[in-house]
This record gives structure tokens, sequence and C-alpha cells, in this order.
């Protein structure tokens, strides 16, 4: 089951959000070979692409160290429409068999904060 937080960021501003992900055990994640995805909606449901927006997702090196940094620039943040919108972030990989394991890591809800500078 993934961990829930709730995330504030403002409208125009650059975003980066610093994930440590860790096993079971509570040992540090190995993160070799793994993709990370990550959306924001304005609502599970939305399918209109102005309501839609990915992250930049990056393993940071090494991948041994369990790092990601998910990230916004402040061009995609400007375009975002200010309130409540919902995230969540994916890892997978491809098992030894050839099948791609998925599994969601974080979820939310994040509040945009509206601009007034532009």
């Amino acid at each position: 089951m993934s961990t829930y937080e709730d995330l504030e960021f403002d409208q125009g501003a650059d975003v980066a959000i610093a994930l440590e992900t860790v096993d079971t055990s509570g040992a540090v994640k190995d993160l070799t070979n793994h993709t990370i995805t990550a959306k924001m909606k304005r609502t599970y449901k939305s399918t209109d692409a102005s309501d839609i927006q990915a992250f930049n997702c990056v393993v940071v090196p090494p991948s041994t160290a369990g790092d990601i940094t998910l990230s916004l620039t402040n061009a995609q943040t400007g375009a975002l429409r200010a309130g409540r919108w919902v995230y969540d972030v994916e890892m997978s990989f491809v098992d030894s068999d050839s099948n791609t394991i998925r599994e969601r890591i974080l979820q939310g809800q994040i509040t945009v904060n509206p601009q007034v500078t532009d």
C-alpha cells in the first residue's frame, strides 16, 4: 500500500520534491532498473489535457541510494489552474520472467496556490 501525503505549491514557481524509498524491512531500496512515473490531475477521472500534468521524474544517482526527485518547472506550474488536485507516484521494473511489476508508492492531494505576479 502506498503512503499518503498532501502537498502544496505555488503557481509559477519551480517545484522539486525529494523522495527517499525504503523496502518493507526499512532498508534503502535499490532503484537500479526501476522507472518512476508521476502525474497530477484535477480529479481522478480527468481526461482533458489541461487538467493533467506529468511530473519530471528522476532516480538520483547512485540508484542504490533509493532517492527520487519529482519536479515541475515554473512554466508548468504557471499553466496549472489554482485549487485542489490529486496525484500519485508509481515505480516499475521488469522481473526475471519479463513481467512488468508496478507499485504505487505515494499518493495524495496537491493544493496549487494562485499567483498574482507572472
